[in-house]
């Protein structure tokens, strides 16, 4: 049995577009879960039937936040699954679900697995995450430079865009920390978990089709105060000095104070996320 969970936030026309690109229930079994992030959206509601289940946050939980409340239902349900964690505004591409159940059969030891993610023109927008603990660098990587004939290649990280969960592998429920609201919470997850011992790693034989909504956009204040504060807070957990997190900051810092007259809501965001990361630090 495969579990896809999705976030909704203001987003049930991509979440209707996922749906439409699923095979029916009765060629695979699977449950497909949506965590509604925004109540105050009740078109998500008409989604729901026998093989969809819509869990209600109460309010915006965040991404990981989000997904924590349905790796949480599913794990009640059957500790065993295999969980796929899937954008709203994604699709999957014809049999591609039955190709994801067969992986984990005959890849049982993968604990975490991405998947490539194209773009419709079939761009490759994701293709693995590299980091480089010297410098601070969390790389996304935008081509497939691995061979074609392996079934996966061991990464540092994947994108929750696309990422499943073989429940099996793990002792304990696993969870996103929810000092991340959004942005960077997959690599620390990714991080968190490949310490402990498991394997992470990228597959070529599944993708998805990503059409990014930009919902996150709309906000740009918003977004670059996030991905700021979350881009520190991980860098300063598993860089490999405090030089490191300094110079980042010093780096961000600066970028920030140039872009203050031309890009305004970016340089705020910005520096909002520096100064939220600097309490945290200050109140231990």
């Amino acid at each position: 049995m495969i579990y896809l969970i999705t976030v909704n936030y203001h987003s049930h026309q991509l979440i209707a577009q996922l749906l439409a690109s699923l095979p029916p229930p009765t060629e695979i079994l699977y449950q497909f879960i949506i965590v509604n992030n925004s109540p105050e959206d009740i078109n998500i509601h008409q989604f729901h039937n026998h093989h969809i289940t819509i869990i209600e946050s109460g309010k915006n939980l965040g991404f990981g936040g989000g997904c924590n409340l349905g790796i949480d239902w599913v794990y009640q349900q059957n500790p065993q699954a295999i969980i796929w964690l899937i954008n709203p505004d994604t699709q999957l591409p014809p049999v591609t679900l039955p190709t994801a159940a067969n992986f984990f059969s005959n890849h049982p030891e993968i604990s975490i697995l991405g998947t490539l993610v194209q773009e419709p023109n079939g761009k490759i927008w994701f293709a693995g995450g590299q980091f480089l603990p010297n410098s601070g660098a969390i790389i996304e990587q935008k081509t497939w430079n691995y061979p074609e004939n392996a079934d996966y290649v061991i990464c540092d990280w994947v994108t929750g865009c696309s990422l499943l969960l073989n429940l099996a592998k793990f002792t304990t429920c696993p969870r996103f920390d929810e000092a991340y609201f959004l942005y960077y919470e997959d690599f620390d997850f990714c991080q968190r978990y490949g310490i402990q011992g498991h394997i992470i790693a990228m597959t070529n034989k599944l993708a998805v089709i990503h059409q990014p909504s930009a919902i996150n956009d709309q906000n740009l204040y918003f977004k670059y105060k996030h991905s700021t504060y979350s881009y520190l807070l991980s860098i300063d957990r598993y860089a490999s000095s405090k030089i490191v997190v300094l110079l980042r900051w010093l780096r961000l810092a600066i970028n920030a104070l140039l872009l203050l007259g031309i890009k305004t809501a970016v340089a705020r965001g910005k520096i909002a996320g520096m100064w939220a990361y600097k309490n945290r630090v200050s109140s231990g």
